[in-house]
């Protein structure tokens, strides 16, 4: 059975160019969960080399504290792929990006090259999950290689290839979003929602966000930092869902010490399946209040 990942907060993980130094640095403070250092989409043809080094050198000076911090590289069709792997296996980033995966022989492919580019065994592989060949060998990137930490929904480009609109709610890319997540469980990957695109539209925002955790997206992707707090907000245990899991867990753990394996809390049949989800939010809870980034 998968190992399903750890209580880390990911509810927030902002794209920033890899070649904005500003940016780079403005990361350092931010209260996202999560920054992508982007060396693909970002950074314009002419500006890949030298963001290349601006990424690593920015990783390895650190200074940015609980955020997981992940490096985007370019495809490993482009003359800048292989080069930005290598770069990026010993700058000390927790993750690796990599876009437009198609197969597991993709993520194998790269994982040789981290590997042999000294990359240590904790360094993460993501994929981009945004083509519809992509969506239909979920399962097979998925069981590429134990490097895979998780997986991001690259919803704009899934858009333009599925040739459907890309509409707040995202809900014509709902069955290539909901099979991901599928994959995502059964093989204890991490997986992130995609873009909201338009940054100024708080409300939507925040439904997006509400559909995304209702989906059993861990946290979205971002492309501004004013939508941090929401999607902080959106993707933490509320209050009442933390009562509640306590409840859950205290009265299980009493019914048990008198013999019983089930118990009512509130009229709802409780279990052990129940007490392990709640144990899961207390847990993430208490991460995020560790992080100290609630905000």
């Amino acid at each position: 059975m998968p190992t399903q990942p750890a209580a880390r907060p990911r509810r927030s993980f902002l794209y920033m160019p890899g070649s904005n130094a500003r940016a780079l640095d403005k990361g350092r403070s931010l209260p996202a969960d999560g920054l992508i250092l982007d060396l693909e989409d970002a950074v314009a043809p002419a500006a890949k080399a030298e963001a290349r080094l601006a990424a690593a050198a920015a990783v390895r000076n650190g200074g940015y504290g609980p955020r997981e911090v992940l490096i985007r590289v370019n495809d490993l069709t482009t003359p800048w792929g292989r080069e930005d792997l290598i770069a990026a296996a010993g700058a000390g980033a927790d993750g690796i990006v990599l876009p437009k995966v198609e197969s597991g022989d993709t993520v194998r492919r790269a994982d040789r090259i981290l590997t042999d580019a000294g990359a240590p065994p904790t360094l993460g592989l993501w994929v981009m999950m945004e083509t519809p060949r992509g969506i239909l060998r979920a399962e097979e990137i998925a069981a590429a290689t134990p490097r895979l930490a998780g997986m991001l929904m690259g919803t704009n480009d899934l858009a333009k290839d599925l040739q459907v609109a890309h509409t707040p709610l995202g809900l014509p890319m709902l069955t290539a979003c909901s099979l991901c997540v599928l994959v995502a469980r059964a093989y204890g990957l991490a997986i992130l929602d995609g873009v909201h695109r338009d940054v100024h539209d708080d409300a939507g925002f925040a439904e997006a966000c509400r559909e995304a955790v209702d989906r059993g997206f861990d946290g979205k992707t971002l492309i501004h930092p004013r939508t941090i707090a929401a999607a902080n907000a959106a993707f933490a245990p509320s209050a009442a869902a933390l009562q509640e899991a306590r409840r859950i867990i205290a009265a299980h753990r009493a019914a048990e010490a008198e013999g019983r394996a089930v118990v009512l809390v509130d009229g709802k049949l409780v279990e052990a399946l129940h007490v392990a989800q709640a144990s899961r939010l207390v847990a993430l809870a208490e991460a995020i209040a560790a992080t100290g980034t609630q905000a």
